[in-house]
């Protein structure tokens, strides 16, 4: 049935804290994406990204796959796979060559990319992306595409996204026990950037917020590129912890709770508006009558956590120099940010603009796929979609590790960009 598409297919598999997805998609000659299946189930085996659970976890991946085989009609043999733990490092490379003032020819873009590969060592922790990203000729950097320019010296920054190497590998095989190849595994936050902000927004300064459920990621992108990672251990799940054990209610009924009553924001009725608690029974105990809180109460116990959590991403983008004109647009995704008013407070908190991202670019997304929870899963296959250059697909294998240079490029770019103006 595959080769009945043409062979133009790609599988997306997104294993989150809370739930599992995949997503089959057609690419036709035209680069559109059709979705032809999804599929979803819950995640019991994935604590904070990590894989805690083999086996539970195995088979929240062929429950989902297979959903989406049945919706597509078609069998799939391989997945890319999107990784959004935390232990993700961001760090850049730059590498120089002599070029005696004569204009840069491809071969010369080509061997200062060798150079970069050739650099790039173990050193305990694996490669998930080096990405070349901007170049620098004769001390002007930010320069996207050297080709034909005269220079003396050219140098290239390159972005390696690294990760502990155990739960990659852990990761890896997790999947292939489910009889799946894996064709890549791609850092969340590449792939949701690559769905859920603009080519503008990359391009003048934008925080990426990816609040799951048991991480919350902040990428930083300049000039069209990712120029800075890190991660917070705090998600959407500590909330909905927080809301359980306020109240004394199960899991299941607080993440109900927080969903169809909770809110970020206050409104005058919270005080008058009054929400049933299922309360906590143990396993042979009857379940006693509900109590009533207040919708006030409620929120208080959301917006206690969400301090905390803003304060943390707001320390994250000042450590990464995320300030200034550049640093004033943030975009919010992860099923997180389905919490109604989230975006008004923390836009609020934070003092930048702050929008919720959702996935776009993909033909017939069921609309149950179409909020910012499942922006991950459609990034994944925008990705794949996209052919990007990555030096470690050509030379590097799926568990090389690296070592680089820490570098400047978000103060670079800045520069680069006041300089212009």
């Amino acid at each position: 049935m595959a080769q009945a598409h043409g062979g133009n297919l790609i599988t997306a598999l997104d294993i989150g804290s809370s739930k599992i997805s995949a997503l089959i998609a057609e690419v036709d000659e035209a680069g559109q994406l059709t979705v032809l299946g999804t599929g979803q189930r819950e995640s019991r085996g994935v604590s904070r990204g990590y894989i805690a659970d083999m086996g539970a976890t195995e088979m929240g991946i062929r429950e989902a796959v297979e959903q989406a085989e049945r919706i597509a009609g078609l069998n799939i043999e391989n997945v890319w796979v999107g990784f959004s733990a935390g232990g993700l490092d961001s760090a850049i490379a730059q590498f120089e060559v002599d070029l005696g003032g004569h204009r840069v020819e491809q071969a010369d873009i080509d061997d200062l990319l060798a150079e970069g590969r050739r650099a790039i060592h173990p050193d305990g922790r694996m490669v998930l992306h080096a990405q070349p990203t901007l170049y620098t000729l004769d001390g002007l950097t930010g320069v996207k595409n050297p080709l034909g320019l005269h220079a003396d010296r050219l140098a290239v920054d390159i972005h390696v996204l690294s990760a502990d190497a155990s739960p990659v590998r852990n990761l890896d095989t997790c999947v292939r026990s489910a009889h799946l190849d894996v064709k890549l595994i791609v850092a969340s936050p590449v792939a949701t950037g690559m769905t859920c902000l603009s080519e503008e927004e990359r391009e003048l300064g934008v925080a990426l917020v990816e609040l799951g459920a048991g991480v919350t990621n902040v990428s930083l992108f300049a000039g069209g590129v990712l120029v800075g990672l890190s991660t917070i251990p705090i998600g959407a799940a500590d909330v909905t912890d927080d809301v359980a054990s306020a109240f004394g209610t199960r899991r299941h009924h607080a993440e109900r709770m927080k969903c169809f009553h909770g809110s970020a924001t206050t409104s005058p009725r919270d005080n008058h508006d009054m929400i049933e608690v299922a309360p906590m029974a143990g396993q042979d105990e009857a379940q006693g009558e509900p109590h009533r809180i207040t919708r006030a109460q409620l929120i208080a116990v959301i917006r206690q956590r969400l301090e905390q959590l803003t304060a943390e991403i707001d320390r994250v983008l000042k450590i990464h120099g995320f300030t200034g004109p550049v640093g004033r647009q943030v975009v919010l995704t992860g099923g997180g940010a389905e919490l109604k008013g989230i975006a008004d407070y923390l836009q609020g908190a934070l003092g930048r603009a702050v929008r919720i991202g959702r996935p776009r670019g993909l033909i017939g997304l069921p609309e149950a796929h179409s909020g910012p929870a499942f922006a991950t899963l459609a990034g994944l296959v925008r990705y794949a979609a996209s052919d990007a250059t990555d030096l470690r697909d050509l030379t590097l294998g799926p568990q090389t590790v690296v070592r680089a240079s820490g570098g400047g490029l978000m103060g670079r770019l800045i520069a680069a960009f006041r300089s212009g103006y």
